[in-house]
């Protein structure tokens, strides 16, 4: 059997294969990771087989959901998967197009390396088998933005299967509790993405734009583990951190990076599972639970009003909050799978099975990209947790918001705070100031190293906590300044002169004599209604600790 040769052809490290194994292309059997088609854009189905939905007998109202994933994730690499096209967001309609692309007669697909690292880092780092044989195969079907007629993937044997994604779901009236769950991913694949298609409604025609035919795309398949749509929300931001942390995907869902389409059916508990739905293209983690939850309420609607789920696929409207039909899947289509003639069987070793003088340029080694893998998002949340004593649900968020991590880990590095006033500052305060004026942390007016002076300012008791946040609000305005500048010139500085705060706190005594009776008579309220009423008369320039310590010498006077 003849193994195949990588050879080296352009820059973006790209290599075509020659020496085809013909017998391994059409060896018998059922191989690893092998699966049906569906509709067109449609993989596989990440679901077990269907069975027609029962109609609930009476009384019964308790449903159980299965939602399944089938996740594209953009690869970041310079080129495409088949040819040395360069990949650019937005740039002019089919300026990006090589002859390979527009499937002209006589081209020949080049594997990119760069593609295949990819798959093979992504894979470890979900904990997959990686197959050193994995196959390309032809999915036929006709679509104008796809020039060839089919779509080169990996049918029957993909580069990587059985592996699993851990995730954590906050729950609770505050969400202060969290919930670690894991969903099983069936397998990652290789395959090209095709073009688009504009359909402009005011000239009743259709624009194609082949800039994005044959970009390379990673299908990760997530098993039916989930249960409503916040899980798989859930699921997809963590995969995306996981992405972006190894550098195989920018996984920028509102450029398109990352796509998912959902699976979801209803059934009673310990009844076959309910006909299932998909939902296309959804581009966002809020739309892909806004989805899948108005689509798990829609099935039950339906089954309890005595109707019937069809077998269809859906698009989600986010104007309207709903999923509306897109086509049904009753007349199953043939995607006519066939080996991919122009490429061979991949080959990939690991240091037992890497052949003597092999040249490293021509080969991948798995065991060298696994001590390649950069420190995963699970990992660094650890981290924060016994580094600074956070809580999980804080390790979550500060990894969940773009950017955030990085913000804080300046901050502590630039003020003398203690980890927990920064963590509460900037997951509370700091980013109800971005989510108010719908800002990401990027567009943030204040900077790490403001936040910190102020935060340092507050430390050493120069500032209360009330002038802090005045201080960051002005901040927020008047961008130049520094938190030190605005104290000075707003007068925010706590007040040191005793006398001064010792006759405040007898004038307010004087002025409040109802409150300094409910004291005396024991109400424990009433020290802190005078406390703020000092405060205030001091324009928050008073420290509440040095207060009370005056009033109550005052007041046992």
């Amino acid at each position: 059997m003849a193994a195949p040769v990588l050879r080296w052809c352009c820059p973006g490290r790209r290599w075509a294969l020659a020496c085809v194994d013909r017998g391994s292309v059409h060896g018998r059997g059922a191989p690893t990771g092998s699966r049906s088609g569906g509709k067109r854009g449609q993989s596989s189905v990440a679901q077990q087989p269907l069975i027609t939905a029962q109609k609930p007998r009476k009384g019964e109202h308790k449903w159980e959901a299965v939602v399944g994933l089938e996740i594209h994730a953009q690869i970041s690499s310079k080129s495409k998967l088949f040819s040395g096209s360069q990949v650019h967001f937005a740039a002019p309609p089919n300026s990006l197009v090589s002859f390979f692309d527009a499937s002209l007669p006589g081209t020949l697909p080049v594997l990119n390396r760069r593609c295949v690292e990819a798959a093979v880092m992504t894979g470890l780092a979900l904990n997959c088998h990686i197959n050193k044989k994995s196959l390309f195969d032809r999915k036929h079907y006709f679509y104008a933005d796809l020039p060839a007629g089919y779509q080169i993937t990996q049918q029957r044997l993909p580069i990587a299967v059985n592996g699993s994604l851990a995730y954590s779901v906050c729950v609770g009236k505050k969400r202060s509790q969290v919930i670690n769950k894991t969903v099983r991913i069936k397998q990652i694949q290789l395959e090209q993405d095709s073009g688009k298609s504009l359909h402009d409604d005011l000239r009743s025609q259709t624009l194609i734009d082949l800039n994005r035919a044959g970009v390379g795309l990673l299908e990760v398949v997530l098993e039916p583990d989930m249960s409503c749509g916040e899980e798989a929300a859930t699921a997809v931001r963590e995969l995306q951190l996981i992405l972006q942390a190894l550098g195989t995907s920018q996984a920028n869902m509102a450029e398109g990076q990352l796509r998912v389409d959902a699976n979801v059916s209803v059934h009673q508990p310990g009844e076959p599972l309910g006909v299932r739905t998909e939902v296309k293209n959804l581009n966002s983690a809020r739309f892909l639970a806004k989805a899948i939850d108005y689509e798990i309420q829609r099935q039950i609607k339906e089954l309890e009003n005595g109707g019937e789920i069809l077998n269809e696929t859906r698009s989600f409207d986010y104007k309207l909050g709903c999923t509306v039909p897109m086509r049904d899947k009753e007349g199953k289509q043939d995607y006519r799978f066939i080996p991919e003639p122009n490429l061979p069987p991949l080959l990939l070793y690991d240091s037992a099975s890497l052949p003597a003088g092999a040249d490293p340029q021509q080969v991948i080694n798995i065991d060298q990209i696994r001590e390649q893998l950069p420190e995963l998002p699970s990992v660094t949340r650890e981290k924060l947790i016994q580094q600074y004593g956070m809580l999980p649900e804080h390790s979550l968020t500060l990894l969940n918001e773009v950017g955030l991590l990085e913000f804080f880990q300046n901050v502590i590095k630039e003020t003398r705070a203690e980890p927990k006033k920064v963590t509460s500052w900037v997951l509370n305060t700091f980013l109800g100031f971005l989510k108010q004026q719908n800002l990401a942390v990027s567009e943030s007016p204040v900077t790490p190293s403001a936040l910190a002076e102020l935060l340092s300012l507050l430390d050493r008791k120069a500032i209360s906590s009330a002038a802090a946040k005045q201080v960051l609000e002005e901040l927020w305005r008047s961008e130049g300044k520094t938190p030190a500048q605005i104290v000075s010139e707003k007068r925010l500085e706590l007040m040191r002169d005793e006398d001064a705060l010792e006759q405040l706190c007898q004038a307010t005594l004087e002025e409040h004599p109802q409150v300094v009776m409910d004291m005396k008579k024991g109400n424990p309220r009433a020290i802190n209604k005078l406390i703020g009423l000092v405060r205030k008369a001091s324009l928050n320039r008073a420290d509440p600790t040095v207060i009370k310590e005056i009033l109550e010498k005052q007041l046992s006077s």
